[in-house]
């Protein structure tokens, strides 16, 4: 190893830059829902849980969004089908 290096055209931040789609933010969740995502990642045999948090959210704005008799209609079939 050199005894000195030189930092002086370093900067600071990530190595490679954010994809744009992205924004880093701080949130505090219960312990019990990081666990629990935790626990399905693990189950899954490997992962991301704040992927699978993300993919949670995302399912959750869009049965928001999807009309209430779309959804009611989905799971009768759902269960008809299940019941067959």
């Amino acid at each position: 190893m050199k005894a000195e290096y030189d930092f002086s055209k370093a900067r600071k931040g990530a190595v490679l830059p954010a994809s744009g789609k992205k924004v880093r933010i701080t949130i505090r969740l219960d312990r019990e829902v990081i666990e629990w995502f935790r626990a399905r990642v693990e189950a899954r045999g490997g992962g991301n849980y704040q992927t699978m948090i993300n993919e949670a959210l995302r399912a959750h704005i869009v049965d928001r969004e999807q009309p209430l008799e779309d959804i009611l209609r989905r799971v009768v079939r759902e269960e008809i089908k299940r019941a067959s």
